[in-house]
């Protein structure tokens, strides 16, 4: 049975392929309806022809099914959450190796992952590379976990005035992440000791990078725009606006967004529905979409991964 809580989650995927010739995303989303816990599972392969696809859908396979296990048991102490999400993030960078040395054809191949944990009032997560997990509160937009890209070096540099904004912008390793599970030592994991308080009217969103086609100023005012309707239609907003950029770079994209609110003001809908593109949406408990798409810099990555080892 699981714990219960005076909040009510409404959560939603949504995936798509972009410009991309494949779709190498996966996301996987558990929201039991009435339960006062949930997880997402989120992971933005890479490698391209390396099979970058299957380590997204290994990642995501491995840590849910560990998650499902370990979160049944309503006794469990919040704290054991931390060492429960890492020990599946280890199993499933092993797993990744184990695929990879069975199958030569796939060496390269590898895969960020963000993995927010909703248990009662309390959000832990973990994540590994650069896909982002946001949190939109009294209007604003705050990242919550780390990115392991050379993206915040870059900006340091042009804060600095050692480069400028436009060579900071075009710069050739921006997309270069700088940790990821490739089945080798994971140089950087986040997954705060201490969990977030969740508020009512919280709204919390977790992202591969393709999201970030857009800003976070667009995004944030997005969201804010629909922050009073379902996670569905949250998700369905974002994604029509990245269909209107018409970018010919666009990247995969795939998004999960929780809503946080009060039994009393929960959505008459179900809590929780399938990742599907936003005009193609399912409904179930739990829900899951994997298949295949982006080709990252890997070579990029392993240079910057000794360099940081």
């Amino acid at each position: 049975m699981y714990p219960s809580a005076d909040f009510v989650y409404d959560a939603a995927s949504a995936l798509s392929r972009g410009r991309r010739e494949h779709q190498e995303d996966s996301v996987v989303a558990d929201f039991p309806v009435g339960a006062g816990m949930g997880f997402a599972v989120l992971a933005d392969g890479m490698g391209g022809h390396a099979a970058g696809d299957v380590a997204s859908k290994i990642a995501v396979t491995e840590v849910f099914s560990e998650l499902k296990l370990q979160t049944g048991d309503p006794a469990m102490p919040g704290p054991l959450l931390g060492q429960i999400l890492h020990d599946a993030l280890m199993s499933a960078n092993e797993c990744v190796r184990y695929h990879a040395e069975a199958n030569p054809e796939t060496e390269g191949m590898g895969t960020t992952l963000v993995a927010p944990v909703v248990l009662a009032d309390r959000l832990y997560w973990i994540s590994v590379g650069d896909s982002p997990l946001y949190l939109f509160r009294d209007g604003e937009l705050h990242r919550l976990n780390e990115d392991h890209s050379m993206v915040p070096q870059i900006e340091f540099m042009v804060a600095r005035g050692i480069i400028d904004s436009q060579m900071g912008l075009n710069h050739p390793d921006r997309n270069c992440v700088t940790s990821v599970l490739i089945g080798a030592d994971i140089p950087q994991i986040d997954c705060p000791a201490e969990p977030l308080k969740l508020r009512a009217g919280d709204i919390v969103l977790v992202a591969s990078d393709g999201l970030q086609f857009l800003t976070d100023d667009e995004i944030a005012a997005l969201v804010a725009a629909h922050a009073d309707r379902s996670s569905a239609e949250i998700s369905a907003a974002l994604m029509r606006a990245l269909e209107r950029l018409d970018d010919p770079d666009q990247d995969n994209t795939s998004i999960c967004v929780i809503r946080v609110a009060e039994k009393s003001r929960a959505p008459a809908q179900a809590q929780t529905q399938a990742a599907t593109a936003p005009d193609k949406r399912k409904r179930s408990t739990v829900a899951f979409m994997a298949t295949k798409g982006k080709s990252k810099n890997i070579r990029t990555y392993r240079v910057s991964l000794e360099k940081s080892a």
